[in-house]
This record gives structure tokens, sequence and C-alpha cells, in this order.
């Protein structure tokens, strides 16, 4: 299902230089929600990878982790600083806007049940994590297409305005 994601905005980058500037609007804005919507569904995949990669971890031994999943779960989902520049795109994330995402992110989570984690074996866990990991990496290629498609309109905009093909009044007066 998460092949489809993006591919209607692949088609669309080829042929940026010929759509009008409500077209890029557009596409613009279509790309960045549907960015968001990817960003969200990675942070859950993320987020279950983790816990599953702890409670392997707990099971192990190989720490001095408190006794429950439960007690360490605000350690495991919290966020560590980046040691990566990033570009400073800024997304806000929330539920999945359409219905197309939100049952993507309902597929992915039905994956192995958190609430019974006790009862998979060390084997379930790991093959949920590898599962998991390879859906987290499809999503971030879908997602880095999407980031090509509002740079390229982006830049297309600001090429138009730059050599004179459309014009701030236009934008300013509704036209």
């Amino acid at each position: 299902m998460a092949s489809v994601v993006g591919e209607r905005y692949d088609q669309e980058t080829d042929r940026i230089g010929g759509l009008g500037l409500e077209e890029l609007r557009t596409l613009r804005r279509q790309a960045q929600e549907d960015e968001a919507d990817l960003s969200y569904l990675r942070r859950l995949l993320h987020g279950r990878v983790d816990i599953l990669r702890a409670e392997l971890t707990r099971r192990s031994g190989r720490t001095a982790a408190a006794d429950t999943l439960l007690e360490q779960l605000a350690v495991i989902l919290t966020d560590l600083p980046s040691q990566v520049r990033n570009s400073a795109r800024h997304l806000t994330l929330n539920t999945p806007r359409s219905e197309e995402f939100q049952a993507l992110a309902d597929e992915l989570m039905d994956d192995v049940a958190l609430a019974d984690l006790e009862s998979q074996s060390d084997a379930a866990l790991q093959a949920a994590c590898i599962r998991l990991t390879a859906h987290e990496r499809m999503l971030s290629g879908r997602r880095q297409g999407l980031q090509r498609t509002v740079d390229g309109c982006s830049a297309e905009i600001t090429r138009r305005y730059r050599e004179g093909e459309a014009r701030v009044d236009d934008l300013l007066s509704g036209g």
C-alpha cells in the first residue's frame, strides 16, 4: 500500500516547469501535507521498534534496566538530540489526515501486539523489528521524494518571480 504514496508526485515533479503557478502551489502544499503524514508514520514505527528492542535488551539481561518495560517507557521513547545537522524543514505532526495514511498506520501498527510482548518469542520480536525497519526505510524513501517535490516546486516558483514570469503584485491582489 505504501508504495503508492508519493508516486503521483514523481510524475508531477517531471513536469514542474509546465505547471501553472497555482498548480505549483497546490502540488507543493499537498506534498508538504503528505510529508507530514509520512513523518508521523515514521515516528510511530520508530517508537514501536524502540520498544521491541528495549524488550529484547531487557530479556537478554545485558543492562541493569528496570524490571518492567512499562517502567522504562519514558526513557525508551525519549529522543536524544540529533548528531546530524538536518535541513531547517519544520513539520507539525498530527494524526494522518487522509484515509490512505490512517489505513497504513493501522496496518503498520498491527504487526506485533504491544500490549502483550511477554507472550512473544525473541525470534518473533526480532522478526517484527526487521519488518518494521524495512517499512521505515521505504517510508523514508517516499518522504525524500516528497521533499524533492516540495523543493522543486519552491525553486520553480522562486525562479518565476526572480525572472519576472510571476509578479508579487499578482500574488498580493489575489491574481
